[in-house]
């Protein structure tokens, strides 16, 4: 199963893909996954609120959080419908059997065309922050991504990334480690923000098999509309 197109907008949720247990969304920046003290509507609720309308569920919805992205990150977030598909599809990330793609756009071009980064995170909770090391530190994780330069742009360089290991802002910090912030991620090295409060990296793409139908799905999601996405879709 492929899908690379919106099938839904509504209420200002963009629904890339949903059957019977899982719905896959494309996150807006500056939308948070699951609520917290900031007391912003999530987007979990938005996701049941679109289907208690859309099914005319009485009660609650159930719904089941697989994995998270930055608030001001954009790109796929799948959910499970079922608490049957919920463990499952927990498992599934768990074991790294889920291809994770990212797009980021920086400033700084890297040292390569293309490399493999391994650093050793450690996260500072009361900044909310993670720090690469070269090196192992106490309390660190290991963590591996591949990018490549994808496009050059007129002031930028539109780098894709697969991901080997999911730990807190992982891109972010690596690609700042190596004098490549994200655009407009002040937090980890880019020199001003955007006015939105965004961050030009996006969950371009997911892969994993369907814990319940056991088929490959593939999603790709579109980019958000701005000129510098737009240039990077061309």
């Amino acid at each position: 199963m492929n899908s690379e197109k919106t099938i839904s907008t509504k209420n200002n949720l963009q629904v890339l893909y949903e059957d019977n247990h899982i719905i896959v969304v494309n996150k807006r920046p500056g939308d948070i996954v699951q609520g917290d003290k900031t007391g912003d509507k999530p987007l979990s609720e938005v996701v049941k609120s679109y289907l208690k309308e859309k099914y005319n569920k009485p009660g609650k919805v159930y719904l089941g959080v697989v994995h998270r992205l930055d608030r001001p990150t954009s790109g796929i977030v799948l959910f499970s419908k079922t608490s049957k598909a919920l463990p499952r599809l927990n498992k599934l990330f768990q074991q790294k059997d889920a291809s994770k793609t990212y797009w980021a756009v920086v400033k700084n071009p890297p040292p390569k065309d293309r490399d493999t980064l391994v650093h050793y995170m450690k996260r500072n909770p009361k900044q909310n922050k993670s720090y690469a090391h070269i090196k192992e530190v106490p309390d660190s994780k290991k963590a591996i991504l591949d990018y490549k330069v994808l496009k050059e742009l007129d002031n930028y360089y539109l780098l894709e990334i697969d991901l080997h290991t999911g730990r807190h802002h992982q891109i972010r910090s690596q690609l700042s480690s190596i004098g490549s912030s994200v655009k407009g991620d002040l937090k980890y090295g880019f020199d001003r923000s955007n006015k939105d409060a965004s961050i030009h990296l996006h969950a371009r793409e997911l892969k994993f098999i369907h814990p319940v139908k056991k088929e490959e799905v593939h999603i790709v999601a579109p980019t958000p509309s701005d000129a510098i996405w737009d240039a990077c879709n061309v």
